[in-house]
């Protein structure tokens, strides 16, 4: 494992957001949702793709708070471009655990 100085670590924007859209999204290579974060109102709305759909439906995700690292630079996925990374965790069987905050906080706050 590589280290790295807390300096790199505090250049990474980790922010809470909610699920405001899901939907699915059938052109992706492995099986994933097109979701809407809403990171608040300094961020705002951010779009992703994410590889979710072995262990959550798309109602479970609608309203969810979310951990995502929003300072990433756009990525095409296919139709869609890819504005934050959903953070999470994965199982042996490759499914993704999401990463979520423990209680509810105002969407855009940072993890510190």
């Amino acid at each position: 494992m590589d280290t790295i100085e807390w300096a790199d670590f505090e250049r990474v924007e980790i922010r809470v957001g909610t699920v405001t859209k899901v939907e699915d999204f059938p052109q992706a290579r492995k099986p994933a949702y097109k979701l809407e974060v809403d990171f608040g109102p300094e961020i705002g709305v951010r779009r992703s793709s994410a590889q979710l759909t072995a262990l959550y439906t798309k109602e479970e995700l609608l309203g969810r708070q979310v951990v995502g690292v929003v300072n990433f630079p756009p990525k095409q996925i296919g139709p869609v471009r890819s504005e934050c990374l959903v953070t999470g965790f994965y199982r042996p069987d490759g499914a993704v655990v999401l990463a979520v905050p423990e209680r509810e906080v105002p969407n855009g706050a940072k993890l510190g």
